[in-house]
């Protein structure tokens, strides 16, 4: 399948727990002024789009929830700061969400679930130490001192003391996920996490700021460490420009679309999803920007699904426009509009045939909310189908016709053309068999790579 809170923080020593001296944050009402309130702008580092509980395309925990139980979640922010602090989701739970504990370290990548000791800081909520997230609602954390550089891995533990019902996810996350009985949210050591999954739960979001926007990290310790986690790291040669280094101050790139962007067929913990290279290509040019990934597998533009998520149309503004310091989407969607009726899987239904004029009509109402919120909107070509499970005539000519409305019509801000880009020179709808994961619709690591050179950067 192709698929912003002026605070300050002071922060307060607790107990040593587990080997880690956590602390905790609480924010206060002080407002910020002149440089202070350049200084406390915040922007997202790391986004997931939310799904309801499903079956999903692997095991996951989403439809039995959680009992009792401690999860610790790792993830990759591509911009830096020294404060944080983190969004949850309950968006699609039948029940209030209980939070009975929470922290956010940076991760030890040599260890799985492990974080580096010193690291662990307790999040508070309003002040609390325990939160509640309605049913449908959402909540974000106090900020937290926490230095963290650009490309470092952050880990988010939860304690969900109660049972949660189903849960809230993003149901592809191409990382590792880890579970463990009671309460471990200030261990720092793996021991407890026994169980694992490669799917993200209600966490939706991770933002940063920079307290002191003009500083640079202190040589040293810090330099060292934000070098890579190991397998957390990017896996293929993080560019040493981006790490170490301050909140860049420019606005978010978000992608937006379907399993494509989500990162079907990349290399798990290898973060190597063409989001992570395109962050990674921006840094190396010197002009780095934090890059959102907003896909979900499945996606469709037109269509909700109980397996792939609400309609892009629908979900459009919560996913990508409102993140804090966004500034441009890069829309690569609608190949599981025209795909999905080539197939019999039960999944992919209801699946009605979706002409060109209709896509077509689905992208100018993301192009038109973009603008409305005064956010610049890049529109992508759709890769080649042939050859998957999404080809047939009809899917092949809606493509070809919605490809050369995005080419042609200058409707959107401007265009990536990753057809062409990663199109086989002998049969152009084919993936270039270097780019192709196996089944013939996804990238693989290399693939990916290449979407993040076919993007002329000065268009963001």
């Amino acid at each position: 399948m192709i698929s912003r809170a002026r605070t300050t923080a002071v922060a307060v020593a607790l107990a040593v727990t587990a080997g880690a001296a956590v602390t905790v944050a609480r924010a206060s009402d002080a407002p910020a002024t002149g440089h202070d309130a350049r200084a406390a702008a915040w922007t997202a580092a790391w986004a997931a789009a939310p799904q309801r509980p499903s079956a999903g395309f692997r095991p996951n925990w989403s439809e039995a929830g959680f009992d009792h139980q401690t999860l610790r979640q790792v993830v990759r922010v591509t911009e830096g700061g020294d404060r944080a602090r983190v969004r949850l989701s309950n968006r699609y739970g039948a029940s209030p969400l209980h939070i009975a504990g929470a922290t956010v370290a940076r991760t030890d990548g040599t260890k799985g679930a492990g974080v580096e000791r010193g690291s662990v800081r307790r999040l508070a909520f309003g002040g609390g130490r325990t939160a509640t997230v309605p049913a449908g609602g959402q909540l974000t954390s106090d900020e937290v001192g926490l230095d963290l550089g650009r490309f470092e891995s952050v880990t988010v533990t939860l304690h969900l003391a109660g049972t949660t019902g189903p849960a809230t996810f993003h149901a592809q996350s191409f990382a590792t996920s880890y579970r463990a009985q009671g309460d471990h949210t200030a261990d720092t050591g793996a021991g407890a996490f026994k169980e694992s999954t490669e799917s993200w739960y209600y966490l939706s979001g991770v933002d940063v700021r920079d307290a002191k926007p003009h500083a640079t990290r202190e040589a040293g310790r810090h330099g060292a460490r934000s070098s890579g986690h190991g397998p957390r790291s990017s896996g293929h040669g993080s560019p040493s420009s981006g790490h170490g280094s301050r909140s860049s101050g420019r606005g978010g790139v978000v992608l937006f679309g379907d399993s494509i962007t989500d990162g079907f067929a990349s290399t798990t913990d290898a973060n190597r999803r063409w989001s992570d290279a395109l962050a990674e290509r921006l840094a190396k040019s010197g002009a780095p920007r934090p890059v959102l990934n907003s896909g979900i597998g499945g996606n469709m533009v037109l269509n909700d699904s109980a397996w792939y998520g609400d309609k892009g149309t629908g979900r459009f503004l919560r996913d990508a426009l409102d993140l804090p310091g966004a500034k441009t989407v890069v829309v690569l969607e609608g190949v599981n509009d025209i795909g999905f009726s080539e197939t019999d899987k039960p999944t992919y239904k209801p699946a009605p045939v979706v002409s060109a004029d209709e896509l077509v009509a689905g992208h100018r109402k993301l192009i038109r909310a973009a603008h409305d919120k005064g956010l610049k909107v890049i529109g992508a070509t759709l890769l080649p189908l042939g050859g998957s499970d999404h080809y047939g005539p009809r899917a092949a000519a809606v493509s070809d016709a919605f490809n050369t409305w995005v080419r042609t019509s200058g409707e959107y801000d401007g265009y990536v053309d990753l057809d062409r880009a990663l199109a086989d020179p002998a049969d152009p709808e084919r993936l270039r068999p270097a780019y192709d994961s196996g089944d013939h619709l996804h990238p693989n690591d290399a693939g990916y790579r290449a979407m993040a050179r076919a993007v002329d950067l000065g268009t963001l």
